[in-house]
């Protein structure tokens, strides 16, 4: 019991710190700037420090129970492959692009929700951090973790209408124009906008991918509704008359008026981002259904 609690609290640590971590440049005016990948030192080392103790926590997870067990080859092949993705997300030119492009903001938010998210809650970085600890600091995490508030927050954000109701909100909050606007307009604001974005997926891949061995058609439900509905508003962008956005509507970069630019960005979430909650449907209905197909083979 106290090593689930453990678990727990440093999961939601983790969403905690996911806070700072999700900024990005404050929007820069021309298009030179745009190009220019954003540099925090703050950033970079809060990407660096979770890098460097998930390889602590995983050394010292393989030194006691064999290479490859506890947290596999393939789980960590997925972490790198999360974090990286997470770089070009915030530090590479998509990020400052996002200040000149609507479409080149909405592949970023599409990078961080339905590529990072995924691949980072797969790859178990909860336990290697654990590992990371000093087993003092380890235990006395686990007893706070028995703190019924902190526990009752987790259930509340990992089961699945409690993931997928903060998700859709974080979604359809922060795409109206006077939240959009403001968190163009105001550094904070874009950090505040970000760890939405990022925290809310990550507990929704985690009820999806938790819960795909027994409960497949709760997520094979979450993940249909969030296409439908992240579809919808992809296709309202697309389809809209006029730009919703102040901040782009007097904008024209790259030979794309304002309204093109818009209708780009709302492919970008209508149809790669709808793919991938698509494909994720389909392996975790696969998985469900194969104990029962083996079944009627026999």
């Amino acid at each position: 019991m106290a090593a689930v609690a453990l678990f727990r609290l440093t999961a939601l640590a983790a969403a905690a710190l996911a806070v700072p971590a999700l900024a990005h440049q404050a929007p820069t005016e021309g298009l030179a700037a745009a190009v220019r990948g954003s540099f925090d030192w703050w950033l970079v080392a809060l990407l660096a420090a979770s890098a460097a103790l998930y390889a602590i926590g995983v050394r010292r997870l393989w030194q006691r129970a064999g290479r490859g067990r506890g947290i596999t080859f393939a789980q960590a092949a997925r972490f790198v492959a999360g974090w990286l993705t997470l770089c070009a997300a915030l530090l590479s030119p998509i990020d400052t692009l996002g200040a000149a492009l609507f479409s080149a903001h909405m592949v970023q938010h599409e990078l961080l929700m339905v590529v990072a998210a995924p691949l980072l809650v797969l790859s178990r970085p909860l336990e290697a951090w654990t590992w990371a600890l000093k087993p003092a600091w380890r235990k006395a995490l686990a007893g706070v973790a028995r703190f019924r508030p902190l526990r009752a927050a987790w259930r509340t954000c990992t089961e699945p209408i409690g993931a997928w109701s903060l998700h859709a909100i974080a979604l359809w909050a922060w795409h109206m124009p006077v939240l959009f606007d403001a968190a163009l307009a105001d550094y904070a604001v874009h950090v505040v906008q970000h760890s939405c974005f990022l925290a809310s997926a990550l507990f929704f891949w985690w009820s999806i991918f938790a819960r795909g061995a027994r409960r497949g058609g709760a997520s094979v439900a979450s993940l249909f509704t969030t296409m439908m509905h992240t579809s919808a508003l992809g296709a309202l962008l697309t389809f809209a008359p006029t730009s919703w956005y102040a901040h782009y509507a007097s904008a024209s970069a790259f030979g794309l008026s304002s309204l093109e630019d818009q209708q780009l960005g709302g492919l970008v979430m209508w149809v790669p981002g709808g793919f991938a909650y698509l494909v994720a449907g389909l392996v975790i209905a696969a998985a469900w259904l194969a104990p029962a197909t083996r079944h009627e083979l026999r």
